[in-house]
């Protein structure tokens, strides 16, 4: 498992971790092997015999000095595993406090990664400067292959004086990100599946012929139209 965090999001969870003072240590060491301003957190994770994680942990910091990677042991990676399914629950709290927090996510080739990464988060970034609002927003990469990348952002912003107005601010930051993503060469979805929300985006990045092949392929299968009609294609 591989999960390359931002220089913002690698700041936004240190600042979430709690226990200041030890990451004020945590700070100053990083400071002193030069990862101080802008670095980026790798939280690398292997399954296997203890023989096995041994030698693929010494195999991944040789990679990762050579880079300039500092090693900071396994309490930080112990911790996200042990607090991953707490995340989500989290919304509530930041709701009850007066902030939305979303997630979205895509896939490009490496050469890519880069130019799209930083496209979508200034366009989150300035989706509510018209109503003079702030976005929060930061990225990491979570799943790597040969060919390219997943890019997956999380953004917080404030809800509006209603549910009308909070669900256009909502609206606008995810048209933004949606059609940036699209004309920059990158996929409406990567594993969380595309539905209502996505699918308006699938004709510029399918194209007509392949729409017209899943509309073909729908009709041939589920011929009564009860498969969730109207969520993937138009009815």
């Amino acid at each position: 498992m591989l999960r390359l965090s931002n220089a913002v999001e690698t700041e936004t969870q240190l600042a979430l971790a709690g226990h200041p003072q030890q990451i004020a240590w945590l700070e100053k060491y990083l400071n002193l092997r030069g990862a101080g301003e802008g670095k980026c957190l790798l939280t690398f994770g292997v399954t296997g015999n203890r023989r096995q994680n041994a030698l693929s942990l010494t195999q991944a910091r040789q990679h990762l000095k050579a880079f300039g990677g500092v090693f900071t042991g396994t309490l930080l990676g112990k911790k996200w595993a042990q607090n991953r399914f707490r995340f989500p629950y989290l919304r509530e709290n930041l709701w009850n406090a007066g902030y939305v927090v979303d997630t979205l996510e895509t896939a490009t080739d490496w050469s890519n990664v880069d130019h799209l990464l930083n496209l979508i988060e200034n366009s989150l970034r300035d989706a509510l400067a018209a109503e003079g609002e702030r976005v929060h927003v930061f990225t990491h990469l979570s799943h790597v292959y040969g060919e390219g990348s997943s890019i997956y952002t999380t953004y917080v912003f404030r809800p509006a004086a209603d549910y009308p107005a909070t669900l256009a601010r909502w609206q606008a930051l995810k048209h933004a990100a949606s059609q940036t993503i699209v004309d920059n060469h990158g996929t409406i979805s990567h594993q969380h599946g595309v539905g209502k929300d996505h699918a308006p985006y699938l004709l510029r990045e399918k194209g007509a012929l392949a729409l017209d092949t899943l509309q073909a392929l729908s009709k041939h299968f589920d011929p009564a139209g009860r498969l969730n009609p109207g969520t993937l294609l138009p009815e």
